[in-house]
């Protein structure tokens, strides 16, 4: 089954949720960067959390970005979707350490440390939108519930999971959103808060076999649930030769007569997915030549 999101609303609109399934996504982005378990479980839990805020958004051009920069050894995170759950992201330490807070259970605090969380949404204003607030815990979910309660005055739960197996592939990963809606009854919040507090790790719920769909249901439960729609999610990197080329010209004609000089070529690669782009000299002269017309 391809990676999706389920979004929701309920008790008569008081609360709207979602929930996602995201293995391949991320089993995608540990391929592709090479990724340790540790950065797997890190990287994949802001990968949900992007996605799941990109499905939100209201424009086809609309991005958002989540950035997560810390004194521990795993130094960052970042990730970016658009408003179809089109996700990119990666590792600033891709192979980062196994570090437990009790056997079994990686301590992704630790890897992150201290430091900043960084919501970035890019909805077509003069100048993207950006809150920042420091880190709570370094497990990114409660991070994340902090900065809705603290940047935009909304109760939030969140839960993010990545189950990385034996041989290091990426066994399960998921996560949710619950966002109460301003003057939801407290009887409908006292509801919330005791289904939330009884559920499992989603991961686990998700390896014994439980759907999205089901997940919802436990969550929202005794709620009036109602499933609005259910969008695709996965992974994608829009980089190209075209926009390196872009890139090149943007360094100004000196530093591209500098590379021209000196190194007679360039090579570029892109963050997201190590795609390398290479340019021999001539066509770095055919590059200037046009930047010049």
């Amino acid at each position: 089954m391809s990676d999706r999101i389920i979004r929701a609303t309920a008790a008569h609109g008081a609360i709207r949720a979602f929930v996602a399934e995201s293995k391949e996504t991320v089993e995608t982005a540990r391929t592709l960067h090479q990724l340790s378990p540790m950065a797997t479980a890190a990287l994949g839990r802001l990968l949900v959390a992007t996605a799941i805020l990109g499905c939100d958004l209201k424009n086809e051009t609309d991005l958002v970005t989540l950035q997560i920069k810390g004194d521990g050894p795993l130094k960052g995170l970042i990730a970016t979707s658009d408003s179809y759950a089109r996700v990119k992201g990666y590792a600033f330490c891709p192979d980062v350490a196994l570090m437990e807070r009790y056997p079994g259970k990686m301590d992704i605090a630790k890897a992150v440390g201290a430091g900043t969380l960084t919501l970035i949404k890019d909805i077509g204003l003069k100048e993207p939108y950006a809150g920042q607030i420091p880190l709570i815990s370094g497990e990114i979910a409660e991070d994340l519930t902090y900065y809705f309660a603290k940047s935009e005055q909304t109760p939030s739960a969140v839960g993010l999971g990545v189950l990385v197996d034996t041989d290091e592939s990426v066994r399960q990963a998921g996560g949710f959103l619950v966002q109460l809606m301003p003057d939801a009854p407290e009887e409908v919040i006292d509801r919330l808060e005791q289904n939330i507090a009884h559920l499992p790790y989603v991961t686990d719920l998700m390896d014994m076999g439980k759907t999205a769909e089901e997940i919802l249901a436990m969550l929202l439960d005794g709620l009036d649930m109602e499933i609005n729609d259910v969008l695709p999610m996965g992974w994608h990197c829009n980089c190209s030769r075209d926009r390196v080329t872009k890139a090149l010209i943007s360094l100004g004609k000196e530093e591209m007569k500098r590379l021209i000089e000196e190194d007679g070529k360039a090579e570029l690669k892109c963050h997201f997915c190590n795609q390398t782009y290479f340019f021999s000299k001539e066509e770095l002269e055919q590059i200037l030549a046009q930047a010049q017309a």
